[in-house]
């Protein structure tokens, strides 16, 4: 009987030894490599001491290893000290709706709320994301077809290509369907190795049937980038890998707005060869 009582409280002593083992980088690519299913580790690493490298080549190596960006999240999260997303959700009587930069943080306990480090709900796939008010979740902003347009030809070939033609960038339609109300919201998730500094946000002129911007700027000798003229400025925060947020408030004005995707591959008379852009409206 004592042999047995000893027995167990061996057993008992080394359980708690290894629940109070910290995790590190290492540790959890063996759980990865194990096959543990992503959900399993999150859960780990939140509830297990842990002393992570956070460094570019620590995450570098993590992701190279096959964590996911949900992981890696929960292991920077993890090693700021910050709150996981369940200690967050605040008590029934505390205020929820709280706001940063006109969209839920984490604290809100909704389905659009944005926990620092983690993926948003909703947010599944590279694209550019709006924040449904109404339904209070992230919704993915249709991209609409790019056509470009030149004009000025009858002077591009009367001074036998010196002067260059001008190129516009051409929508259908005379209206986006996704209409926000400012301040909106947006996240960006970009593909790997790119900056939410290459999507240019550009204002559009409206016309009877197409919404416009200029692609070029005709000149002589050389070429200037037109689009600057529709350009606007926004700053982003980044809030996860590959993950930004984006507010445009009443500073930008109402009207007819895109973000324009980077390109890969770049030609002489246009900015952009994507063919698409996420287009919205804004209005008061």
């Amino acid at each position: 009987m004592r042999k047995a009582i000893l027995a167990c409280l061996v057993l008992l002593m080394g359980s708690a030894l290894l629940a109070q083992q910290a995790l590190d980088n290492q540790s959890v690519i063996k759980l990865v490599k194990a096959g543990l299913s992503e959900d399993l580790i999150v859960t780990t690493i939140n509830s297990s001491p842990g002393t992570y490298d956070t460094s570019a080549n620590g995450l570098i190596a993590l992701k190279k290893a096959g964590a996911s960006d949900k992981v890696i999240a929960a292991i920077v999260i993890k090693a700021s000290g910050a709150a996981t997303g369940a200690a967050a959700v605040p008590a029934p009587n505390s205020p929820s709706g709280v706001t940063v930069g006109g969209a839920p943080m984490a604290g809100s306990a909704t389905p659009g709320a944005l926990v620092m480090g983690a993926l948003p709900a909703g947010v599944d796939s590279v694209g550019v994301y709006y924040l449904d008010s109404t339904a209070n979740a992230w919704q993915e902003v249709p991209a609409e077809v790019v056509n470009f347009k030149t004009s000025g030809a009858l002077k591009h070939y009367a001074s036998v290509g010196v002067v260059k033609e001008d190129m516009n960038a051409l929508i259908g339609g005379n209206r986006s369907r996704t209409i926000l109300k400012m301040p909106a919201s947006f996240i960006f998730y970009v593909p790997e190795g790119r900056s939410p500094g290459e999507y240019q946000l550009l204002r559009l002129h409206v016309n009877a049937d197409s919404r416009q911007f200029r692609a070029s700027t005709g000149g002589v000798v050389h070429e200037s980038g037109g689009a600057m003229r529709d350009t606007v400025d926004y700053t982003s925060k980044k809030i996860a890998p590959r993950v930004y947020q984006i507010v445009l408030g009443e500073e930008v004005g109402k009207g007819e707005f895109g973000f324009l995707p980077p390109s890969d591959t770049v030609s002489e008379n246009n900015i952009a060869s994507s063919g698409k852009m996420y287009t919205f409206a804004l209005v008061p």
